[in-house]
């Protein structure tokens, strides 16, 4: 089907008539002619229908696979259609105001496991006749289906749910290479002392949702590969975070913590603000206390805007492991405690191993995202010079937005399941937060090149970098970027005067 201003289709004859009376090179003229009267312009512009801003109702909603047949009338149906409903209609009607006519065809749409009814979804036939007086004879319930067929339908993928399976149809499939790599998965965490190397070989294309909390568990260098010393090291570390919090959080009220306390508090909220399991008082109230024992045991840095955010992959990957529905939706408090617990302090101490070996980012005037961002900019002036100089001529500087991209791991650009899919790989690749981190933010910038070539002026830039329209990224996306990032850091990581100039 044709999506554009006209629908129905034009008859094939009238558009072959147009196309022998027209020549070629008026058509783009024609395209930008401006109408010259109202009823012109609303002829040309009769595809924005309202559909009762039907995708931002079911933005949030979970994704069920819903049949919505594409085909659309040939022009000699609907000339059958109008001589059979010569009663009615006593002339047809200009090919720009074609009604929609509902006849038992349209009923042939409606007999799916689920359809569209006044803009809501229904599981059969019966449950739209029922909703609707005339189910046969409505035209209006018609023309909204028929509206509905005329448009794109894209995606719409859960910001969270299914974050391990989830690929850019939003459909979780269970693929016999899957179905293999779960077994490996299984078969190496199983043994006795777990190959480390292995693991991470395996681990870097990404980890099935079943074994990923034990695994990020292990290649964090939280667990131990030697499968008898693992429950006796959670016991222990676990009981040394709570007794952390016995012997510092009470001090959050002191003159020497309330500056740090205070913005922990204020930043929290602001945590990932579209999912609702992070409102949650009690999901808040953890978070204070991971962040605020880490800021305190870390004096050098302390709490800095942007660890806030590093929190919550781990903590959403660990709850996972006690939830089958949708994580965003989860109620904590339904857990028993000893397991809110137990995902509070797993989160905890792989957090600080992740900030372990990114400390320098952190510190006074955070050299360590210094020293990235400029050596970003080193990188695309090597590997795309029009993009560089593009930013040169639109007195852009890479610290504009690259700083947020070094600050918080690229999370506030991808969706949460993006992030959590990008620190598999990061978690199995050799300073995968630090070094490899910067090839893949390369590669997350010459994606947009296009776009960034066709801004030409320093705030539609700057708008564009900061808000990327990444929010239907899915497993496939996030595997390509870390393949171009992964052939970058092949190209230049051992090569320092290809790296500069």
């Amino acid at each position: 089907p044709i999506y554009g201003a006209r629908y129905p289709p034009v008859d094939p004859r009238v558009l072959c008539s147009l196309l022998k009376d027209t020549p070629k090179t008026n058509t783009v003229n024609m395209k930008s002619k401006k109408p010259s009267t109202f009823h012109e312009f609303a002829r040309s512009t009769n595809d924005a229908w309202d559909i009762d801003d039907v995708e931002g109702n079911d933005f949030l909603a979970p994704t069920h696979p819903t049949f919505i047949p594409t085909q659309t009338h040939s022009s000699p149906q609907m000339a059958r259609l109008s001589v059979s409903n010569q009663s009615t209609v006593k002339e047809p009607p200009p090919v720009d105001t074609v009604e929609p006519v509902c006849t038992d065809i349209c009923q042939d749409h409606l007999k799916v496991d689920s359809e569209l009814v006044n803009g809501r979804v229904v599981k059969s036939s019966s449950d739209a006749q029922s909703s609707t007086s005339e189910g046969k004879k409505t035209p209006k319930l018609c023309g909204t289906l028929q509206k509905q067929q005329s448009l794109p339908v894209r995606p719409i993928i859960p910001l969270v749910a299914r974050i391990s399976d989830q690929n850019a149809s939003g459909a979780p499939p269970m693929t016999v290479r899957e179905k293999t790599r779960l077994d490996k998965f299984k078969q190496l965490l199983a043994s006795p002392n777990t190959d480390l190397d292995d693991l991470r070989k395996q681990s870097w294309s990404g980890i099935p949702r079943e074994v990923r909390p034990v695994t990020w568990r292990l290649l964090s260098g939280y667990l131990p590969p030697n499968m008898e010393r693992r429950e006796l090291v959670l016991q222990r570390k676990r009981e040394e975070y709570f007794g952390f919090i016995e012997q510092y959080y009470h001090s959050r009220t002191d003159e020497h913590h309330r500056d740090t306390y205070r913005q922990i508090h204020i930043d929290i909220p602001r945590t990932n603000p579209l999912i609702p399991l992070f409102q949650q008082p009690l999901v808040q109230e953890v978070f204070e206390r991971i962040l605020f024992i880490w800021a305190i045991r870390h004096p050098a840095s302390g709490y800095v805007q942007g660890i806030n955010d590093l929190v919550t992959p781990f903590f959403v990957v660990f709850l996972s492991e006690f939830v089958e529905e949708d994580v965003e939706n989860f109620e904590m408090a339904a857990l028993p405690l000893e397991t809110q617990r137990n995902i509070e302090a797993d989160s905890f101490w792989c957090m600080s191993k992740l900030l372990d070996g990114i400390q320098d980012n952190y510190t006074f005037a955070q050299p360590g995202i210094q020293t990235k961002v400029k050596a970003l900019e080193e990188l695309v002036s090597r590997i795309d010079e029009d993009v560089h100089l593009h930013f040169r001529r639109c007195e852009v500087e890479y610290l504009q937005f690259a700083f947020r991209w070094m600050n918080n791991l690229l999370m506030r650009e991808l969706p949460l399941r993006c992030t959590i899919r990008l620190w598999d790989t990061y978690q199995a690749e050799s300073e995968g937060f630090s070094h490899f981190h910067l090839y893949v933010c390369a590669a997350f910038l010459i994606k947009w090149r296009k776009e960034i070539l066709s801004m030409l002026d320093f705030q539609g830039l700057l708008m564009l970098l900061q808000n990327l329209p990444t929010i239907h990224w899915g497993n496939e996306e996030v595997g390509l970027l870390l393949a171009e990032a992964y052939r970058l850091k092949y190209m230049f990581a051992d090569a320092p005067s290809h790296y500069k100039r």
